[in-house]
């Protein structure tokens, strides 16, 4: 078992772990538990009633957060002609077709989220062994396979954050810098929780959204009232 540091251990203290805390409660008391000397992460955890063995259960989606995510995106664009051009102009940082894949089967993965055309995803395919388990892959399901180019690559350098529920029901997604401040992070809480309580699978029974936490790159979580994902959404 890994030992607690002790400046971990001063900021679990500081938590009480049997609370589920409002969120506002969960953020004032966020920067109180980060330790760390650089601009962490602040991440959410949701534990979902989701069964996602059944892929009628399975949750996922994007959603383009109102006050980004902090850091600079590094995009592809798998596209020709007008679109590869479109691309460029709207900020992507490497487009190409043939080429690039031929670059990437070479091994080079420098570059966050990839997007491509739907008449590229043919070439694309080849590189599922490379770009899926790195979760780069272009999926329509998370709207990275588009003709709508510009809109996409905008809306990805701006801070948009895909998601995909585990295997245990949980979904893990950062929301912005610990820098930010209490209002600007919650308002990139209250789109993603709208986003996920759209994604509600119909055969989901019972509570849908049974835990939320709260934590920084290196801070112990903060457990936050589940209601809370209700409030967001009446």
């Amino acid at each position: 078992m890994a030992t607690l540091g002790k400046k971990y251990k001063e900021a679990r203290s500081k938590i009480d772990r049997e609370k589920r805390y409002d969120m506002g409660e969960a953020l004032d008391l966020l920067p109180q538990v980060s330790y760390a000397k650089f601009d962490e992460t602040v991440e959410v955890a949701f534990r979902l009633g989701v069964d996602p063995r059944h892929a009628d259960q399975m949750v996922r989606g994007s959603v383009a957060l109102p006050n980004g995510l902090g850091k600079t995106v590094k995009i592809i664009v798998f596209a020709k002609g007008e679109k590869e051009k479109e691309a460029q102009e709207a900020g992507a940082d490497f487009v190409g077709a043939e080429d690039l894949i031929d670059k990437i089967q070479k091994g080079w993965t420098d570059f966050d989220k990839a997007i491509a055309t739907p008449d590229m995803m043919g070439a694309v395919s080849k590189l599922g062994k490379i770009l899926g388990p790195r979760g780069l892959m272009p999926n329509p399901k998370v709207g990275t396979v588009t003709f709508d180019i510009a809109r996409t690559v905008q809306e990805m350098k701006a801070g948009r954050v895909e998601f995909r529920v585990d295997k245990a029901g949980n979904l893990h997604i950062p929301v912005g810098k610990i820098s930010f401040g209490k209002e600007k992070i919650i308002e990139n809480i209250n789109s993603l929780v709208e986003a996920i309580i759209r994604l509600k699978p119909a055969s989901s029974k019972g509570t849908y959204v049974k835990g939320i936490a709260i934590s920084t790159t290196m801070s112990p979580g903060i457990k936050v009232d589940p209601a809370y994902a209700r409030s967001v959404t009446k």
